[in-house]
């Protein structure tokens, strides 16, 4: 698949002064683009959600994306605090 158009995708890890970011279509991971840190918009950290431009299967940009970072961390936040409830309802005692 030759990537073309803008996709979102995040900051998946940077490591060794390299950023691995997923590239997603549709909410599903469609390719991984390793990035030299200094091409990413600056204060992008790992967990970041960026929009990612292509031509011709070639990045040419990227646009960081608080406003998507802040809601995929509220979404996992909220589903890690539902796996976090007790099946029953009830809250464990401690001691």
């Amino acid at each position: 698949m030759t990537l073309e158009g803008t996709y979102t995708g995040t900051v998946d890890r940077i490591t060794g002064g390299t950023a691995v970011c997923l590239v997603e279509d549709d909410g599903e991971t469609v390719a991984e683009r390793r990035v030299p840190v200094e091409d990413l918009p600056a204060g992008t950290a790992a967990g970041d959600v960026c929009s990612f431009t292509f031509d011709g299967g070639t990045l040419v940009g990227i646009k960081a994306s608080p406003e998507r970072t802040a809601e995929r961390r509220r979404r996992l936040r909220e589903r890690f605090e539902a796996l976090s409830e007790p099946l029953d309802g009830t809250q464990e005692e401690n001691g």
